[in-house]
């Protein structure tokens, strides 16, 4: 309702005052005048939302104005005011092309009934472009941080079958944001006004799965007590992602499988199919070739779901990325939090370089949102990051003190030029050394700036 403005046209100055006092208490923004001439000189200065006018004016009728107006603007919903005695009037306004009438006296209910009604459509479609704008701002390619050398190849790919139909398996460890990349596939594609329906296939439980998926009819079963559209319906001509669909029953995955060839499902109970238009991205943390050779998954629908595949690397992989990725998330958090953290102190940002990040991207984002909760200062500290570098460790595996530092400032320094992509600078301001030290600790472990293309070990 922020800002709609509505044009009130009355020759009763006690009613024009009584119907600005009313729409504005309802939050309208309020022009109003006595006269057909007047309205249509306001109507040439700002476009309006509603207009309301009294089928009796002196210089104009309400008819004739209505038709003025909408050679202005087509679209506005006009609504007539009328007497008890002028109802058939009033009939006719409408078959001309008004939204409605009122007859006098009117109650407020009534009054903003029927604007809400008149403005409901454009409501809606200044929502849609709303959420379609903040979909577009969260999951535009330009906004996905991918600073790596692997997740820029991620995204060539994405490009490449964004504008497609075709179907997508996008496979890697947990955390790594498998979901978002579903999401900027189906925000960028032609698909992209219409539903993205996330279905996680590890969370439904086994005997509500078909009905959740497919839908059923009343009576089909004990508690279908009305028809339910399934989710695969519910994405029609939008997109079905199927996470975790490792996960799904085998018993299930025939049905899937025929939904997706033939194009068409089946409700639970149901005689007749339906017909559907969809688009599949799914994903899976598993080995789905070896689920195949176990007999837990189809080999047909392994071959269906797997048109084009995308792995993404662990964050461990593409540690260029996890500057960035804090920054974002950092800022998010202080957003959300309403903190005043700025920033990330030099020793912060060399431990979350130098961690193996398990969890991967959802790790980081968990522990950086941790961090600035409990902050009581302008730039993050350490205090609250992860405190161990490498993998947990056998006792038969400990090596001295003296190795062991050695081998994680050689690593730890590999990864720092692979973060900064060789920047010296950059690097020497992470690890929180002048450039003369931080040349020498490269002297000393025989690294140099195009090293930033060696992968550190998974365990730093």
């Amino acid at each position: 309702m922020a800002d709609e403005r509505i044009l009130v046209v009355d020759d009763d100055p006690s009613l024009l005052t009584l119907l600005q006092m009313r729409l504005r208490s309802m939050g309208f923004v309020v022009s109003s005048c006595g006269t057909g001439e007047d309205a249509l000189s306001l109507a040439q200065e700002e476009p309006f939302d509603f207009a309301i006018l009294d089928l009796r004016l002196p210089d104009l009728d309400g008819l004739e104005l209505m038709d003025e107006l909408h050679q202005h603007q087509s679209n506005l919903p006009v609504l007539i005011l009328t007497a008890h005695g002028c109802i058939p009037n009033a009939v006719q306004a409408m078959k001309k092309g008004a939204y409605g009438y009122l007859t006098k006296p009117f109650d407020d209910k009534e009054l903003q009934e029927s604007i809400d009604k008149a403005l409901t459509p454009k409501r809606m479609s200044q929502e849609i472009h709303r959420l379609q704008t903040l979909m577009n701002e969260l999951y535009g390619m330009e906004n996905i941080v991918a600073r790596s050398p692997e997740m820029q190849a991620v995204l060539q790919q994405v490009s490449r079958v964004a504008k497609t139909d075709t179907t997508v398996c996008i496979s890697g460890e947990t955390g790594t944001g498998k979901e978002v990349i579903a999401r900027v596939i189906h925000c960028n594609s032609l698909r992209a006004s219409k539903p993205f329906i996330p279905v996680n296939c590890a969370a439904i439980p086994e005997p509500l799965f078909e009905s959740e998926l497919f839908g059923h009819m009343k009576g089909s079963f004990t508690g279908a007590h009305q028809n339910k559209r399934g989710l695969i319906q519910s994405a029609d001509k939008g997109t079905l992602f199927l996470d975790e669909i490792g996960e799904m029953p085998l018993a299930l995955q025939s049905k899937l499988l025929r939904a997706i060839q033939n194009r068409e499902i089946s409700p639970v109970g149901g005689q007749v199919s339906v017909k559907v238009d969809v688009r599949i991205l799914a994903a899976t943390n598993r080995d789905l070739e070896q689920a195949v050779r176990e007999g837990h998954f189809r080999e047909d629908l392994y071959y269906r779901i797997h048109v084009v595949p995308l792995w993404l690397p662990p964050l461990r992989q593409r540690r260029e990325d996890i500057p960035s990725l804090a920054q974002f998330f950092l800022k998010r958090s202080v957003q959300q939090h309403g903190k005043t953290v700025k920033g990330f102190a030099p020793e912060a940002m060399q431990r979350l370089i130098a961690h193996s990040w398990p969890g991967n991207v959802r790790e980081l984002e968990n522990m950086i949102e941790r961090a600035v909760v409990m902050s009581a200062h302008d730039l993050l500290t350490a205090e609250f990051l992860p405190v161990s570098t490498q993998e947990s460790s056998t006792p038969g595996s400990l090596q001295p003190l003296t190795e062991a530092k050695e081998a994680f400032e050689r690593e730890y320094l590999k990864g720092l030029l692979q973060a900064t992509q060789g920047n010296i600078s950059r690097a020497a301001q992470i690890a929180g050394r002048y450039r003369a030290d931080f040349y020498k600790l490269l002297k000393k472990y025989g690294l140099h700036p195009s090293d930033r293309q060696v992968s550190p070990s998974s365990h730093v």
